[in-house]
């Protein structure tokens, strides 16, 4: 590459996304799986384990749904790599832990027998196999999704701001519990909101073995931590710098979204200019339909939303990295 080229733009337009990863795929897959597993028991010492019942049936699903494919084209091996147990671990993060368990089967199944597999499988899908799947779920089947959120502190919120008070945020917390309360909330709702507890030992997990960028679910969460404090509060009759950020990244599977999402090297970009931009754009999505699209589980359609426009960025460069520098 010429001297001039810009160091963001340093990777090759023919590289794939995980070059640079320290660790091998089955490697991260199966720590990913470990981080999902701890939060989802957390969850399920607080619900007499139905989290960890609709976690295994998504698990049990997405394994047979793998083997079913690989015994087609001879290779049963691949199902070592732990892609499909980490799928459906991370899909069930972002299911209520109340859910049908068939829900969630039928979910693990969509994601590997359409969203995976149908697209050539693992390192070949253009979307997160988990935020597919959860797509899949949450549209055929939302009122398994509106139930939590009318028993959670998310009715709270609507209920305060419909009264027109001004410290909506400091109600939640107290509510549950305190700030400390959030780290294993009481309130039914999706799984990674019962166990930022244990994600939090997830993300040290995470980042100490490094088994994805660390720097892109930093970015993600301080552009929405930073918008969420400077105007997060509007919405709610609030004023500037009056957002809970603490809250904020604690519900809706934000910080979950984050670390498993956003950060996910299969369907990112493959330059670090390109993957902060997209992070940054996902990460103010996420608040903009958070706060004033009323949508709890913003931060998942964000992430979404960057899967669907990856394929663009790719095209932006090819033409950054080969064409114009070749």
């Amino acid at each position: 590459m010429p001297e001039h080229a810009s160091p963001l733009f340093e990777k090759l337009p023919f590289q794939k996304p995980q070059v640079n990863l320290a660790r091998p795929t089955a490697m991260r897959m199966w720590l990913i799986s470990l981080c999902a597993f701890l939060v989802i028991l957390q969850s399920s010492l607080g619900d007499s384990f139905s989290s960890l019942i609709v976690a295994a049936c998504a698990v049990a699903a997405a394994v047979l749904v793998e083997f079913l494919f690989l015994y087609r084209s001879g290779k049963i091996v691949a199902l070592k790599d732990g892609s499909a147990v980490a799928s459906a671990l991370v899909l069930a993060l972002f299911l209520p832990n109340q859910i049908s368990p068939l829900y969630a089967a039928a979910g693990a199944v969509f994601a590997m027998a359409v969203v995976k597999y149908s697209f050539g499988g693992l390192g070949s899908n253009w979307l997160n196999p988990a935020a597919g799947a959860w797509l899949f779920v949450r549209f055929s089947w939302p009122a398994a999704f509106a139930a939590p959120l009318e028993a959670s502190s998310f009715s709270l919120l609507t209920e305060q701001a419909a009264v027109g008070l001004h410290h909506v945020n400091n109600a939640i917390t107290a509510a549950s519990g305190g700030y400390m309360g959030l780290l294993a909330s009481p309130f039914p709702g999706i799984i990674a909101d019962r166990g930022v507890g244990a994600l939090l030992v997830g993300a040290i997990i995470i980042m100490a073995f490094r088994v994805n960028r660390f720097w892109i679910p930093l970015v993600y969460l301080a552009v929405f931590g930073f918008l969420t404090r400077f105007a997060g509060g509007l919405p709610y009759g609030g004023e500037l710098w009056s957002g809970d950020v603490l809250f904020a990244i604690s519900s809706g599977g934000t910080l979950a979204a984050a670390l498993f999402l956003a950060a996910d090297p299969v369907t990112g970009a493959k330059s670090n200019g390109c993957i902060l931009l997209v992070t940054a754009v996902g990460g103010a999505l996420a608040f903009f339909l958070r706060f004033y699209g009323a949508e709890p589980y913003a931060a998942v359609l964000a992430a979404v939303f960057i899967n669907a426009i990856i394929p663009l960025v790719r095209v932006f460069e090819r033409h950054r990295l080969y064409e114009r520098y070749s």
